[in-house]
């Protein structure tokens, strides 16, 4: 096999030229697909046809619902019900409100699917309650941030399906019970590190752990809690496919929304809608133009060339999956979580799967991997997002956020050489691995 050197260096150094310059990320993927095609003579309706045909998929349709579930769910008065729920069940700990805030992350990720998200409407409810308790302002930050990270593996994320459908033959709902298991193990770490810091700065314990209000506040959030049900035993029940089950998640968040927690006004409902057009506009303009920069890479044999040279570093399995990544870490630091996912997995997928990672595991892999980029200087939204919510300077939270970023990795090796963590709940309701 001949690869096209010239016309790779095109693509990939006109794309990272305009990276560091700051283009807008959909900008830069679709200015050096043109100067590739350029290059080698193609006609730029390619472009076209490409862009057409990167968001021509049933799946993908699942996205704008899941996107509409979030806002409207974390618009809707969901994020007070979810942390009174946490600190019935974890506030009685030392460091109380940390693991609170840690756990209502986990809850809270399960119906707004994004870091983002969670951060924001978590974020202006926990940060200054926290400070108010006598914990750090920087300290709170970071945990509130780094727990964000937990919402894009609980099920129902957007960023699965993006995956999903990027990676070709993925069972969605595979995907969906994946992200359970994992998400519980970044949460127990970040609870751990919570929990020895807090130790070592006499951070304070709630009230005592009282199963009669702990039932009375389950009562009141399981509205929120049954939107999740809704999504994930639909799909993997077989009753609904994922788009299905979002629209339905839709239209129940806005009845929640709306008649039960009456968080939200019609009047709110149409700012939440013009919320979830900005931000589907933005991910389907990365999709499009990122089926363009992935047709360049699949024409030139990018991927072969990538698993050839990853290989000859070494033929140890688990040293590939470290250098995996490290790839994905350092990729997290210069774009955002979407174009990762649709550039780095037809490039980095078939290696992985060469060394023995299912394609599942993979995809979670992945996932946390981006989600500790969101949390990296110099373009990490999440952590502008937390910056811009405390009121603190950058350069403070990332000094507090460095032990996270610890056990946020333990977490990433736990479930990158425990394969069971990401696959034993798919198996046990009949995914037989594979893609």
């Amino acid at each position: 096999m001949t690869y096209n050197i010239a016309a790779i260096a095109v693509l990939m150094i006109s794309f990272f030229v305009m990276i560091f310059l700051r283009f807008p990320i959909a900008y830069a993927v679709a200015i050096s697909s043109i100067f590739c095609l350029l290059y080698q003579g193609l006609p730029l309706t390619t472009v076209c046809m490409q862009m057409v045909k990167g968001i021509s998929s049933f799946s993908l349709m699942a996205v704008p619902f899941f996107i509409t579930m979030g806002v409207l769910m974390g618009s809707g008065g969901i994020s007070e019900k979810l942390l009174d729920l946490a600190d019935t069940c974890v506030g009685w700990m030392t460091g109380g409100l940390a693991m609170v805030n840690i756990l209502a992350s986990y809850f809270f990720g399960g119906i707004s699917g994004s870091a983002s998200a969670d951060t924001a409407s978590l974020g202006s409810l926990e940060i200054p309650m926290m400070v108010d308790r006598g914990y750090d302002i920087d300290f709170s930050t970071a945990v509130t941030i780094s727990s964000s990270v937990e919402g894009m593996l609980v099920p129902p994320s957007h960023n699965m399906v993006i995956y999903a459908t990027t990676a070709g033959g993925i069972s969605v709902g595979s995907l969906f019970l994946a992200g359970y298991l994992p998400g519980a193990v970044l949460a127990g770490s970040l609870m751990v590190g919570s929990y020895i810091i807090s130790k070592k700065r006499g951070y304070p314990k709630g009230d005592p752990f009282s199963i009669s209000k702990f039932l009375g506040q389950l009562k009141v959030s399981i509205w929120a809690l049954l939107a999740i049900l809704i999504v994930v035993v639909g799909v993997v029940m077989g009753v609904f496919t994922a788009t299905e089950s979002a629209a339905i998640a839709v239209i129940y968040s806005l009845i929640v929304s709306v008649y039960i927690y009456k968080g939200l006004t019609w009047k709110d409902v149409w700012f939440a809608l013009d919320q979830c057009i900005d931000t589907l506009s933005i991910v389907l303009i990365l999709i499009s133009t990122s089926s363009v920069f992935g047709f360049c890479l699949t024409r030139l044999h990018v991927p072969d060339l990538a698993a050839n040279a990853i290989r000859g570093v070494s033929n140890n399995p688990y040293i590939i999956a470290l250098l995996l990544n490290l790839i994905l870490l350092l990729l997290g630091m210069i774009m955002d979580m979407a174009p990762i996912i649709l550039i780095a997995t037809p490039i980095l997928l078939p290696v992985a799967t060469s060394v023995g990672i299912d394609p599942i595991q993979f995809g979670i892999m992945l996932i946390l991997n981006c989600g500790i980029g969101l949390l990296t200087p110099p373009v990490g939204s999440v952590l502008f997002i937390g910056s811009a919510i405390a009121k603190r300077p950058m350069e403070k939270i990332v000094k507090a956020q460095l032990p996270f970023y610890l056990f946020m990795i333990i977490a990433l090796l736990l479930i990158t050489f425990i394969p069971a963590i990401s696959l034993c709940v798919p198996w046990i309701f009949g995914y037989a691995g594979g893609r």
